[in-house]
């Protein structure tokens, strides 16, 4: 590393050692970083080494890596900061034997326009990424690079106008079990989960072209058991069936499926890449919304050194390429999320981003009736309430269920204690004798 490190001595009169203030920040992609590193390391160099290995050269200088090929393609180091920002005198080693820095890294728009999320994560966290204590925490992007994205078509406002729902937060539900059912079990499921009150109703990401619930069998029964629901209760609702699996035959089953009948589409958008989720949504024979769910992503942000934030992974990557609707983990439930990284994901999926449409929070994970309060009270009414079990095993069944949920909706709305209401309504009293107000457990 120490030769590395020397090799980047040679680029210390070239434009990479730049501050923020001079470069035109319209044409680069600026990354943040965090990085953690031992005692007597210069984190300086470390910068330029990743702005030099993630652009035009790599360990030691080579020839062609000219003085132009430099002035137009090679990363800017634009600020590392030290957290706290020692000037004088270190603490001890064995106070602290670690130092950790915020650092970010200008990377040129020309190197990687209309080239999509696979060569954006080539750049910003390639070969970077096994470098030991680093982290990829946020991306700003530059209109030069966002405008080659559509992102969502319905986004939050579409998807209140298609289900003519101005202003209340819609309610979702996930079929449960998650797989194993057959197309008549989910049509029963869903049927009962929309009657009693559910905006939306979605597969579970377990469940997609299964041969004892194929595709096909399954979107036909469940739009019958949907239309036959909303003619009830006066209401439309959505049915979110998931399309995932290999490649080209998910492309294939998104025009199929709404040739079926299909009002919305669910994409596991991790586990296929974040470009097939954009392929199907920039799609304009595709005029449904797209619910995109986050499985797959502790694999992508779990780590405390490695990897990058939950907010790239749930809530800006998703939001520009297309996803009307994003279940993201909520801390109320059985999620294991930070309230302030719940709260940024949030704000990353509804805030102006350019031309990009704001894409609905499903916030999820064990939700149950008595924590709709604390959510709306967090969240606001702009969000897809995700709730699988907390509508499913309601002891009166699942239409119970969802109308417990609505009717919590509602008390929050008109400014009452889902406690007090819960004297005159049955099935939301019967849910918080279950389960009550607090954080849900996870089975033993």
């Amino acid at each position: 590393m120490d030769k590395i490190f020397e090799s980047c001595e040679q680029y210390l009169d070239t434009p990479e050692a730049i501050g923020l203030d001079g470069i035109d920040l319209e044409k680069y992609v600026i990354a943040s970083y965090i990085i953690k590193r031992p005692r007597g390391m210069n984190v300086n160099y470390l910068a330029r080494f990743a702005a030099i290995e993630q652009s035009t050269g790599t360990w030691i200088r080579v020839p062609a890596e000219t003085a132009e090929v430099r002035k137009h393609h090679v990363a800017r180091v634009l600020g590392v900061y030290e957290l706290p920002h020692y000037e004088y005198v270190l603490p001890s080693k064995a106070e602290k034997p670690d130092r950790l820095y915020f650092v970010q890294i200008g990377f040129p728009v020309v190197n990687i326009k209309n080239l999509g999320i696979p060569m954006l994560f080539t750049t910003v966290i390639g070969n970077i990424s096994i470098t030991h204590g680093l982290k990829l925490v946020d991306l700003a992007f530059p209109k030069a690079w966002l405008e080659d994205f559509k992102g969502p078509k319905f986004g939050i406002d579409g998807i209140r106008k298609l289900m003519n729902i101005p202003e209340r937060p819609l309610l979702n539900n996930m079929v449960k079990p998650c797989t194993g059912h057959t197309a008549d079990v989910a049509a029963d499921l869903v049927y009962k989960a929309a009657v009693g009150g559910c905006d939306v109703v979605k597969d579970d990401e377990l469940i997609s072209n299964p041969s004892f619930n194929t595709l096909e069998e399954r979107i036909v029964k469940v739009m019958e058991a949907v239309d036959r629901a909303d003619s009830e209760k006066g209401e439309k609702t959505l049915y979110t069936i998931n399309i995932t699996t290999k490649f080209p035959e998910m492309f294939d089953y998104a025009d199929k499926m709404i040739e079926l009948g299909a009002n919305a589409l669910m994409i596991n958008y991790l586990a296929t890449g974040y470009e097939a989720l954009r392929q199907i949504a920039e799609d304009p024979s595709i005029k449904v919304p797209i619910l995109g769910h986050m499985d797959f992503g502790g694999a992508y942000f779990g780590g405390e050194w490695t990897g990058m934030t939950s907010m790239l992974t749930f809530a800006k990557l998703p939001r520009i390429c297309g996803a009307d609707s994003v279940v993201i983990p909520a801390p109320y439930g059985k999620a294991e999320i930070l309230e302030e990284r719940y709260e940024q994901n949030l704000k990353a999926l509804r805030f102006p981003l350019q031309h990009i449409k704001p894409t609905l929070p499903m916030p999820s994970g064990g939700i149950t009736p008595g924590m709709v309060e604390k959510c709306i009270k967090e969240a606001g009414t702009d969000i897809l309430i995700g709730s699988g079990g907390g509508i499913h095993s309601h002891p009166d069944g699942p239409i119970s269920g969802a109308k417990a949920f609505r009717q919590a909706i509602d008390a929050v709305l008109q400014g009452k204690k889902i406690k007090e209401v819960a004297k005159e309504k049955k099935e939301l009293g019967i849910a918080l004798g279950v389960w009550g107000t607090g954080k849900t457990a996870l089975v033993e």
